[in-house]
């Protein structure tokens, strides 16, 4: 089952890099490609997709590093970028990650379906949901999740657990689960800490969380990542390097999180939910704000 994931994914992207490639063929030809700097793009993609694997997104940091760097890729391109640079480097955490760290098969391609249904499905009604109440209500949810890990960590709760898949009421749970976090990436909510709080809640280790919320998105971003590349919505050569460059740090930051220490690794999950709800809640707190305006 797990070959047939990978043959799904291989031909996802095999689509996504006759796209791609084609269109910057086309643009290079032309002379029209972008003016960015080969050595700050080339830093930018390793070091935002080092991070990455390590639950914490590429997507926020890219574009500080654009702005902070200078490395010239305009505003109205940066959606562009982030999905078509980052699907490479998404898909090779995925397929090292599911190699690296056992997961049960059914709980794997169950989740990941889930994911990629609600993604396609969700959209319709995510889109007219209010985001910044959806940002509160996950930024407040992470929070009490992160301070339930830490008290576990502490002994001073029961919590979590060993399990690499999950099965009965467990598994309709993170079947829905995975769903709605699918549905949400439209609303601009990232998968992956909500993904690691519903993982701890079901039971699971720790590490399964890394190839389940990858995997989805391996799942959903090479599709997402062709509309922009046929509305020529993005710069192509920033994300050519960002790309390549991305899966050398994914490369060096899989085996980082495969090898680490379950105490440390559970530590690093409680910091990257952290900062997830708290860059959720300071979102929707200015956003609240100029609403009011």
């Amino acid at each position: 089952m797990l070959n047939f994931v990978r043959v799904v994914w291989a031909a996802l992207v095999s689509v996504y890099g006759y796209f791609f490639f084609k269109d910057y063929k086309q643009v290079a030809a032309a002379g029209k490609l972008d003016n960015v700097s080969v050595a700050k793009a080339g830093f930018i993609g390793f070091i935002t997709n080092f991070f990455d694997t390590l639950g914490i997104g590429s997507f926020a940091p890219t574009v500080a590093l654009n702005k902070f760097m200078k490395m010239g890729v305009k505003d109205r391109e940066l959606p562009g970028l982030l999905n078509v640079a980052d699907t490479l480097p998404v898909m090779v955490e995925a397929a090292i990650l599911t190699t690296a760290i056992k997961v049960e098969p059914m709980t794997l391609i169950s989740m990941l379906a889930a994911a990629a249904l609600g993604s396609y499905l969700g959209a319709g009604i995510i889109s007219k949901m209010d985001e910044v109440k959806v940002q509160k209500a996950m930024g407040v949810a992470l929070f009490i999740t992160a301070v339930l890990m830490i008290f576990k960590q502490l002994n001073l709760i029961q919590g979590g657990g060993d399990a690499i898949g999950l099965s009965g009421i467990k598994l309709v749970i993170g079947v829905i689960g995975n769903f709605i976090l699918g549905a949400l990436m439209s609303a601009g909510i990232g998968l992956y800490a909500p993904c690691m709080a519903l993982v701890y809640f079901l039971g699971m280790n720790p590490q399964v969380a890394f190839p389940i919320m990858m995997g989805s998105c391996a799942t959903l971003m090479p599709v997402g990542s062709i509309k922009f590349i046929k509305e020529g919505a993005y710069p192509r050569k920033a994300a050519l390097i960002i790309g390549l460059s991305g899966m050398v740090g994914v490369y060096i930051a899989a085996k980082f999180v495969s090898n680490l220490p379950m105490d440390i690794l559970t530590w690093l999950v409680i910091a990257v939910i952290f900062y997830t709800s708290t860059s959720m809640l300071i979102a929707a707190n200015k956003a609240s704000k100029q609403r009011a305006k």
